[in-house]
């Protein structure tokens, strides 16, 4: 099995995507994906620590981490492509290890597409089809489904890496899997293919398919997925609903004034914090606007600015950790 090939797999007895209706993947339905105690060594080198999390159906998931952080090692052990140190992932309740591939289960697009250069979009699609035991047709239907229709002859060498990535996504969707399995599937791609891809991913869950991505666009993120998985140096630190991550992040004042180090005394005095901004300002943490504003008139401070910020979903990210993305 190799990345961005559209394979899938799926344990003996499992239904097909289209023996399930929408209907039926409620909050109820055991996870899709499982995983367990997963860790995944390379020497000495610890690339992934004992993960675990599950991915429900009808869900966009989001599987964010800084560079480093063991998300694609994740990811290529959840669908079978790399294999555990220890632990290990489940799909519909079955090990990765013990099933047989099936395109109409899972679709995988793990960078690079897997294209041969001297190979063009079709030829290349067609031969995965052939293997994966799908109708020519189908090969018709995805390259126009993901933009690829006039780019289909041309040489894989000569596209852009925008082509080659939604050449990688044609792929994974060639069985019309139940699962998709994404590993960073913006990259590359325009504001228009990312809007695309959003509404593709949208529109796969609400037909109750499950989706599983790794992205680093945190607000492109937010606006398409509905529960996070969050990793840092290969181990978990959170897991829930994308709102819960919203909201987890604290709001902080951006406040100028002339008087830092007082300001700075009377904010600590009264329970909060405070750390430099750009441009000689503070951020005031801890208090809001109006506590602030009022600290500051009884006191005789005087406030050129005052500006309440509210906390994103990147502040949450780097609340977690710990720093900007590496």
């Amino acid at each position: 099995m190799t990345s961005s090939r559209g394979v899938g797999i799926r344990g003996a007895g499992d239904r097909s995507a289209g023996d399930r209706s929408a209907g039926d993947r409620g909050a109820g339905d055991p996870p899709v994906i499982r995983v367990e105690g997963l860790t995944k060594r390379y020497g000495r080198r610890t690339a992934v620590d004992d993960l675990s999390f599950t991915v429900r159906s009808g869900r966009v998931t989001g599987f964010f981490g800084p560079n480093g952080a063991g998300k694609t090692t994740a990811l290529k052990a959840v669908v079978g492509l790399a294999r555990p140190t220890a632990g290990g992932a489940f799909l519909r309740g079955t090990p990765v290890t013990a099933v047989r591939p099936d395109a109409r289960l899972l679709g995988v697009h793990i960078e690079p597409c897997g294209a041969h250069p001297g190979r063009t979009g079709r030829a290349h699609l067609r031969s995965l089809a052939a293997l994966a035991g799908l109708p020519r047709r189908r090969v018709g239907e995805v390259l126009e489904l993901v933009g690829l229709e006039e780019a289909a002859r041309r040489r894989v060498g000569k596209y852009s890496l925008g082509m080659r990535q939604r050449l990688g996504l044609a792929a994974a969707l060639l069985g019309d899997p139940e699962i998709l399995v994404l590993d960073e599937p913006v990259n590359g791609l325009d504001p228009q293919g990312i809007r695309w891809l959003r509404t593709l991913v949208r529109e796969r869950a609400a037909h109750g398919g499950t989706v599983l991505l790794s992205s680093h666009m945190l607000g492109e993120a937010a606006q398409t997925v509905d529960d996070v998985v969050v990793i840092d140096r290969g181990r978990l630190v959170h897991a829930g609903a994308i709102r819960d991550l919203e909201r987890s992040g604290e709001s902080a004042v951006a406040v100028r004034t002339a008087e830092t180090g007082r300001l700075s005394a009377l904010v600590a005095a009264a329970g909060g914090r405070t750390k430099a901004a750009g441009g000689g300002g503070l951020l005031v943490e801890g208090l809001d606007a109006a506590e602030v504003a009022r600290l500051a008139h009884r006191e005789g401070v005087l406030l050129e600015e005052i500006v309440e910020r509210t906390a994103s979903l990147e502040d949450a990210f780097f609340g977690l950790t710990g720093g900007a993305d590496r």
